[in-house]
């Protein structure tokens, strides 16, 4: 019987375009100017990690910021540029210039499960502190008081690896055969599969991944009973 939902963002709960195009913006315009005012503090670490990835150890803030920007154009999954991002996006989020956008179908099914007693994690590539903020400011009502927790790149792994479902599954104490994994991206749902937990795939009109066997697809969370599972 399934206990545990864990749900990925982009392209399963949100657009894919509103995370790139909202929180990639923002953290873009923003790199040069969070860099600089930042670097014997919060971006310390930052910069140094930028340094030592891309062997330039002489490179000054707009040097990393130009860096940073190419990965984020990349979409390169680094640890250093999810952790900048998490940073200078939480200023936006409590400045009110940035907001979680989710499909329609996501909030009403989130709170129903959490009501009816299944845990509910998030795991994605962007860093916890964006994903908490994600929920936290969600336009038209917050969510995160219905998550349980969040995984991200640091704290369970790549996600198209058996062993960051096997991570998760045990840094939250429950049986793989118990959780449920809902994402958007076939390769994901085969390495949580592998790990042996339970999978459905998300196929919304306009997202990029299409949809691959063997899995089960469905285009809204209406559509899925975690119990049934």
């Amino acid at each position: 019987m399934i206990t545990t939902v864990v749900i990925d963002i982009e392209g399963t709960t949100s657009p894919t375009s509103s995370v790139r195009e909202d929180l990639y913006g923002y953290t873009r315009q923003r790199l040069p100017a969070w860099l600089a005012e930042n670097r014997a503090g919060a971006a310390a670490p930052v910069i140094a990690a930028v340094r030592a990835e891309s062997e330039r150890p002489q490179a000054d803030t707009d040097e990393v910021a130009e860096i940073l920007r190419g990965w984020l154009d990349s979409d390169v999954k680094a640890e250093s540029l999810k952790a900048a991002q998490g940073l200078i996006c939480a200023e936006g989020f409590r400045a009110g210039a940035l907001h979680g956008e989710f499909f329609p179908d996501v909030p009403p099914a989130l709170r129903t499960w959490h009501a009816d007693g299944l845990a509910l994690y998030v795991y994605s590539s962007g860093s916890v502190r964006n994903q908490q903020d994600w929920f936290a400011f969600a336009r038209g009502g917050e969510l995160s008081s219905v998550i349980a927790g969040h995984f991200d790149l640091s704290t369970a792994g790549g996600k198209r690896e058996p062993s960051s479902y096997e991570k998760i599954a045990s840094g939250i104490g429950v049986p793989g055969d118990r959780i449920l994994f809902l994402s958007d991206h076939p390769d994901e749902l085969d390495a949580a599969v592998a790990a042996g937990w339970h999978a459905i795939g998300l196929a919304r009109d306009g997202e990029p991944n299409p949809p691959r066997p063997p899995h089960r697809w469905v285009d809204t969370f209406a559509d899925i009973d975690p119990f049934a599972e």
